[in-house]
Formats: C-alpha cells, structure tokens, sequence
C-alpha cells in the first residue's frame, strides 16, 4: 500500500457516463462514492438499506428493506439506472427479519439451501441483477484509489514474527473462504486466536482482544474468498479498523493488494502511525 497517501480521486470519463445507482449499506464508502460522481459532474441515484445505512449520514433518494429487491428493482428502472454498484456494510438478517418480497422470495426459491454462504448469495444476487438488465460494476471503479496497493501503509514495518503471523493467517483465511464462512482471521504468535463468521470484523476484533497472550500483539488477516465475485463485497478496512485493532492490542493488519478496498487512506494511515 502507498506510503505517501493519495487523495481520493474519481476517474476523468465518469463525466461521460450514464447515472450511477449505489445500493448504500453502512460505512462512507457510499457517500464518497456520490461525492465522487458529483465531482465529474455524473449524476447518482443512491438507494439506502433501512437498518445497514444511516438516514443522517447518508442523503438517499429511496429506501427499502433488505427484503424489498422487487421494489428496488422499480424505483431503479424508474430512475433509468443502467449501471449499478452495490456497496456499504450489511448485517445479513433471518428469514424471520428480511420479509422478502414476491421477488426476493422467488430468487431464494431459485437459489434453494445449497447457497447458504455470503459469498455464494452475493454471487448468486450479482447474477440475478444482471439479468434484470443492470450492469453491475465495482466501486473501485468509480474510486480508482479505493482499492489497495502493494506496499507498505505508514511507517510501522512488520517483523519477522508478524509475517510468520500473517503467513498463517492467509493459510487460515483460505480454508475459510473456500467453506465461504469469513474473510478474516487474527492470529498471535501462530496461534489463531478467531475468525470471523456471522458477527463481522469488528466484533471478531473485540472477541479477540480478550482472549491475547502475553507479549507481542497478533495481527488482523482479510482476504477475499476463493472465487467470490470482486464487485461486491470485497475486505474493507479503515480508519475505525485500525483503532479497534490498536485497543485490541493487535499490532498490525494484512490485507490483499488488489482485493481489499481502503476507505480514507490519510486518515488509515495516520492512525497506523
């Protein structure tokens, strides 16, 4: 990753392009992603996710429930959205709490048991919209400096127990991804102290802080999953990640150049340092 942070910088010919739809989970990726279009001069239309994305952080034209993917589809052909992203953190809900739509309950009939995993539902949602006639695209693309670069962030280098840490951690972290449960794992001193499933990152991160060995911190390990479609749901960290980590008494993190995304490097960076 960079050692001299860039700002965030959105791509020249976006000026060019159609309307972009953001389906807006939690986090600042989505409104960074709008204000990016609205630097170029592209127009948005942002449809929030009740209950993942916050009404006062972030400025939607509509919302839905997770549940409501037949109405989303309307209210995006009404807007005459040809290409789509979907970004943001999302808690995945029971059955119980999604009450899905004649749409969606039709696509997880399709889909039946066999798709249980994030992964394997997100490739399978990717598939679908498509077929909607949306053209689904990365939010890399729209923020060509989201998506992290090989190198070092800040000043803080890794030791040689740390990469014997990160190296078992990767080896973890596939086998993981390739039962399609999680995308991270935290290891201190080659012994693995988590890894994720349902309960996301940052509560993997607080799990883990109480179960530390004395001396040298471990360190956080998020990879993408084996196969898994890169436009949506690609590892995210950020400056509150690397906070968590700090009080966790981690001492670094690793993520894959060219599979993890990094919101607000400066700030990552800093906080690192």
């Amino acid at each position: 990753f960079a050692r001299t942070p860039r700002v965030l910088s959105a791509n020249p010919n976006q000026s060019m392009a159609p309307r972009l739809g953001i389906v807006a989970g939690g986090g600042d990726v989505p409104g960074r992603i709008s204000a990016a279009c609205e630097k170029a001069g592209r127009e948005v239309y942002i449809l929030g996710l009740e209950d993942q994305a916050h009404p006062d952080t972030l400025d939607a034209d509509a919302w839905i429930r997770l549940g409501e993917a037949g109405r989303g589809i309307e209210l995006l052909r009404e807007a005459a959205i040809e290409e789509l992203t979907v970004v943001g953190r999302v808690t995945r809900p029971s059955l119980r709490q999604l009450r899905p739509d004649a749409w969606s309950s039709r696509f997880l009939a399709k889909i039946g048991k066999a798709t249980l995993g994030d992964d394997s539902l997100l490739s399978a949602l990717a598939r679908e919209i498509e077929c909607e006639g949306f053209r689904l695209v990365a939010p890399e693309s729209i923020l060509n400096d989201l998506l992290a670069q090989e190198n070092q962030f800040g000043v803080n280098a890794p030791d040689q127990l740390a990469l014997d840490d990160i190296e078992r951690g990767i080896e973890v972290a596939c086998v993981l991804g390739a039962l399609d449960v999680g995308q991270a794992v935290i290891v201190q001193q080659g012994h693995v102290l988590g890894v994720e499933a349902a309960e996301g990152t940052d509560e993997l991160i607080e799990r883990c802080g109480r179960l530390r060995l004395d001396g040298d911190g471990g360190v956080l390990v998020k990879i993408a999953k084996p196969g898994q479609d890169r436009r949506i749901d690609l590892p995210t960290v950020g400056p509150d990640t690397v906070e968590y980590a700090a009080a966790a008494g981690l001492r670094g993190i690793a993520i894959e150049a060219g599979g993890a995304l990094v919101v607000d490097r400066d700030a990552v960076v800093r906080v690192a340092d």
